[in-house]
């Protein structure tokens, strides 16, 4: 008996989703019997790839999603569906392109190099009305609505089902908040190992929209969804480890500024690969035009962005595209809430691989607040402005193209910009406001 079959049986399961991510974060399943599941554990569920948004045609052979029986879980909210996270596999081979498969073979090249990289992720996310054009709780006003717990609790049926759910998971949960905007939320989980929190990311969010639905509202991770207010960040927690994942490879007190915030002479390459790349990741970082309404935003209405624009790094402090908050790891405030969960660990591990092969020096750290003081770092790159700028900084940054696969990278720089000329191809009321009467 097949591995998921016998789930299927030990646990009460009726249909499978196996479900993979394509290159801009879409989520696509089919659904299978328990009763077809053996075969399709064996073979894959057969998609075309061009109707999703792969670089195909529709000329391309079957893309086979062989699911991943170590990744299912079963829904808490369906217990008779199973979510399997799936591997893409054309005519007998990996498909490069496809997100899971670039994050799987950093992890071996990582692995090859004696080093087992453990992420965290905080996720946000703003709960709306079902038509997603205002937030759901018309007494969600406050000015500075971070961790109100009115608001909290005003919204504790979806939160809390969403963290029971976490816990009957085992995901180790360990607190939940109202975030920076009003509207907005925060869920924790404990770090693991970067698929683990990949597979886990991705169906934290379909596990969010899901329960928010049921709840007659609507979940959105888009970047900047209400003009004025915090975006949704998704900040990554980093670590690394010995293959037995026991000896934190990060901690320790190199000397200099890398030692004194306690990391490692191994940590500061890593850190610095970050630094060394970070123009370029934030065409995979942040992977929307949307996405740069929020780390180029002026004050939000709370009176920070919570969001950088400038590639600096420093001790504890949240004002810095990385932070340093004690020992042993670092946080990635960069990303943000359309990012794909697959390719966010990828581009961590290659440009963290390329920092420590090529003993990259992460710079200065600034312990300055800077927003109030950014402007007088006047040696630091600035962050790209809008997604063609950074998808070009990607574009030009062979090594990190390298990394992450020449056929993604390809795929990925043109699926982009495709989506840039749509961007700039569509009318928007804004050009008739300024320019009609011109």
């Amino acid at each position: 008996m097949s591995k998921l079959a016998k789930f299927a049986e030990e646990k009460g399961v009726k249909y499978f989703m196996i479900s993979y991510t394509d290159l801009f974060g879409g989520q696509r399943a089919k659904l299978v019997p328990a009763a077809a599941i053996a075969d399709m554990e064996e073979d894959g569920a057969g998609f075309a790839g061009f109707a999703t948004w792969f670089d195909m045609t529709p000329a391309h052979p079957d893309m086979l999603a062989v699911p991943d029986a170590e990744a299912v879980i079963q829904l808490p909210w369906k217990p008779e569906v199973a979510w399997v996270a799936a591997d893409c596999i054309m005519e007998g081979a990996a498909v490069e392109q496809a997100p899971r498969n670039v994050l799987k073979k950093l992890i071996k090249e990582a692995a090859a190099e004696g080093l087992r990289v453990k992420t965290g992720i905080e996720a946000e996310f703003f709960i709306l009305t079902p038509e997603g054009d205002k937030i759901s709780d018309p007494y969600d006003t406050a000015e500075k609505p971070c961790y109100d717990q009115q608001a909290v609790m005003r919204r504790y049926d979806v939160i809390a089902e969403i963290c029971d759910y976490m816990l009957e998971l085992g995901w180790g949960p360990y607190q939940n908040d109202h975030e920076d905007a009003n509207g907005q939320f925060e869920m924790n989980w404990d770090f693991d190992d970067a698929l683990v929190t990949a597979d886990r990311h991705s169906f934290f969010k379909f596990m969010v929209k899901s329960v928010a639905e049921k709840h007659g509202l609507r979940a959105t991770f888009m970047p900047k969804p209400i003009e004025g207010l915090t975006g949704n960040g998704c900040h990554a927690h980093i670590s690394v480890w010995d293959l037995d994942g026991k000896t934190n490879a990060f901690a320790g007190k190199a000397g200099g500024q890398i030692g004194e915030v306690g990391l490692s002479e191994q940590g500061g390459y890593f850190l610095g690969g970050i630094m060394k790349h970070a123009e370029a990741l934030a065409a995979i970082t942040n992977p929307t035009v949307n996405s740069y309404k929020r780390i180029n935003a002026p004050r939000t209405m709370s009176g920070a962005t919570w969001a950088p624009n400038t590639v600096t790094w420093t001790g504890n402090n949240r004002t810095h595209m990385v932070r340093v908050p004690g020992p042993g790891r670092f946080e990635l405030r960069l990303p943000d809430g359309a990012v794909n969960p697959y390719l966010l660990q990828a581009v961590i591990i290659a440009a963290g691989l390329s920092g420590i092969r090529s003993k990259a020096d992460p710079g200065k750290r600034y312990d300055i607040d800077m927003y109030a003081e950014g402007h007088t770092v006047t040696d630091a790159p600035k962050l790209p402005l809008n997604m063609l700028d950074a998808i070009r900084a990607y574009d030009a940054d062979e090594e990190l193209k390298a990394m992450l696969g020449s056929d993604f990278s390809a795929s990925y720089i043109k699926m982009k910009h495709q989506e840039w000329n749509s961007f700039v191809s569509h009318f928007s009321n804004w050009e008739k406001q300024h320019t009609l009467d011109i």
